[in-house]
This record gives structure tokens, sequence and C-alpha cells, in this order.
């Protein structure tokens, strides 16, 4: 079960119950990198939830500002869609509220997510007519992945500050490249299950408070573990925790080489 630590109590609670579903609000102020962080853990958060059989909603505080550009950004970095706070139909009945704040967002009652800073702007998509559809309903610029700029933002734990900078993107697009190539390649072979060790340490590491760091850090290690480890169960991991992370590492699977 998905346990997070609440900031306002530093103890770590139940995201999920089981008298019903589970509501996660953003509370974002204006568009941005950090505004942008605050929603992605919103929807990893919700992607964990369902992944976990617990139905999930995710909204949009009744204070954002810069809604739209909100959601155009949201959608190009693949996040679920997210409904206004007020009168948000898919809240309803909800058995929990869970509320993913930024470092100056407000103080709400009840379960608090924090996430800390985000030092840097980002990639300027918008501007951009072509590429992978209208930047006004979330395309992005051509030339421009946005999964690149979701790993950077996941590579740090999001109690810790991040600088999005050149280099943090770089290492991103190395390593998502590096990754889609290689599941292309492990599709190639005959398909073999999940390691149970493995799925074990996936699911424990974002069901304790969330912690993508360390999921990456098992993809790695799948990676780079020797023959052992047939490339058909390398594929399967790394389809498994896609659900989660939502990168398109399956992306260049079938593709022409």
């Amino acid at each position: 079960m998905l346990s997070i630590i609440d900031a306002r109590t530093g103890e770590p609670v139940a995201a999920s119950v089981r008298r019903g579903p589970t509501r996660v609000e953003a509370h974002a102020r204006g568009y941005g990198a950090a505004s942008l962080r605050v929603l992605l853990v919103a929807d990893l958060l919700v992607r964990a939830l369902e992944m976990g059989g617990t139905p999930a909603w995710a909204l949009l505080s009744e204070g954002a500002s810069g809604r739209a550009e909100l959601r155009a950004g949201a959608a190009a970095l693949g996040m679920h869609p997210f409904e206004d706070g007020r009168g948000a139909t898919g809240g309803t009945g909800a058995a929990q509220v869970l509320h993913v704040v930024g470092a100056d967002g407000p103080a709400p009652d009840g379960v608090r997510i924090a996430v800390a800073p985000v030092q840097g702007a980002v990639p300027d998509w918008r501007a951009a007519t072509a590429g992978r559809g209208d930047p006004a309903a979330g395309g992005a610029a051509p030339g421009l992945d946005p999964s690149v700029l979701r790993l950077a933002l996941l590579a740090v734990e999001r109690t810790e500050p991040l600088r999005l900078d050149e280099a943090a993107l770089d290492e991103a697009r190395d390593t998502l490249a590096r990754w889609r190539r290689a599941v292309a390649d492990w599709a190639r072979r005959p398909s073999r299950p999940v390691p149970d060790e493995v799925r074990g340490r996936l699911r424990a590491a974002w069901e304790d408070d969330l912690d993508v760091p360390e999921v990456l850090r098992v993809l790695r290690w799948t990676e780079d573990a020797g023959p052992e480890l047939p490339d058909g169960a390398r594929f399967e991991t790394y389809a498994y925790a896609d659900r989660l992370l939502g990168l398109e590492l399956t992306r260049c699977v079938g593709a022409p080489e």
C-alpha cells in the first residue's frame, strides 16, 4: 500500500483508504518549472494509486493561476487531465484528499505532500506551431521531446531542490534515448515475466513515499544486469515501471532501425 509523508506532521500516512477513492489536489502558482513539478507529483500519485487498485482523480486547486498554460504543459508531459477543484465530479465522495503543495504554496488542512522548488526555466515549446500538435492543446516544439523534461523532473527526490539546466536536460535526453533503444532491442527477444524480486523492488520504492529516484536506480540495475536476466524480462520490467513513470519507454518498439 502506498505510504506518503505528511509534511504537516512528518509522519507517514496511507495514501489510499478502503472507504472510497482518493482525490489528489495540485496547488500550483502560475506556469513554470516549479508548478509543473507540483503537477507531476500529483500525476505520479494518481498513477501509483491506480496501480494499487485505488480510484483517484487529479485536480487543480481553486487558487491556481495560469490554468490554460498549466493544462497545456501537463498534457505535453503526458499527465492525467486535471479537473477544476470547485465542483469537480471526480472528487465527489472522495474518502481522502491529498494536497500537493510547492515551497511557496498554501497550507491547506489535510494530508500535505511537499514539493521542493526548481531553479531554472521550462524549455519553451509554447511558441512553436509544428511538432507534436498545437502547443495550445499541449503540443511540443519540433525536436523537443517533452519526456526529456519529465525525466529531468523525476530524477531528483521531490523533497530536494532541483536545478533544471542544460546539463540536467542533456543527461535526461541521453538516458531516455539509450533506454528506448534498449527496450526496442529487448522487445525482439522472447518475452519473460518481470522477476518477482525486481517487481518487489519497484513497488517497494514507489510505495515508500513515492521514491521515484529509487525506481530509476532499479531500472539502471536492470539495464546493467548480467546474462542471467533475460532480455525479455528486461523489456517487461521497463514496460511495467513505465506505467508509473510515463516516459514512453516502448515508443521505439517496431520502429525501423
